[in-house]
């Protein structure tokens, strides 16, 4: 029997150099209620002020952080739902962090985004799959 344990994800939104950080938040909240219409189990505002490690928001003047708590599966859906929704806001990037790996999207054409989260996603799922077949 398989158990299905939870991972959090670190979202952490980055404006451009005209960005505010009041606009900012305002995205961050569109994000999370996005968010939370998937079956993930918590998506939390982080206030820390603390930027995960790998993620980049060096010359980014605003940024929210987003904690997503699900099972692997579900934040496939969250990835995806990111990719689509920076599509069409004034976000300048988001960084994505599991774990140790982390991914950024930023404005580049939809098939390369899609190309980089399929990459990102794979070597992860890869991580979690037990060696078969080998023999000790």
């Amino acid at each position: 029997m398989a158990v299905s344990r939870t991972q959090r994800m670190h979202l952490v939104l980055a404006g451009g150099r005209d960005s505010d950080q009041e606009e900012l938040d305002a995205l961050t909240l569109q994000l999370r209620e996005r968010l939370l219409e998937l079956d993930v189990d918590r998506v939390e505002l982080d206030r820390s002020g603390a930027v995960p490690a790998g993620a980049k928001p060096a010359d980014a003047l605003a940024v929210g952080v987003l904690v997503v708590t699900a099972a692997p599966f579900v934040l496939r859906s969250a990835v995806d739902l990111v990719r689509t929704w920076i599509e069409t806001r004034p976000v300048r990037t988001v960084s994505i962090t599991l774990g140790e790996d982390s991914l950024e999207l930023e404005a580049v054409s939809p098939a390369d985004q899609q190309r980089l989260i399929e990459a990102f996603l794979a070597a992860r799922d890869q991580e979690r799959e037990p060696a078969d077949g080998q023999d000790g």
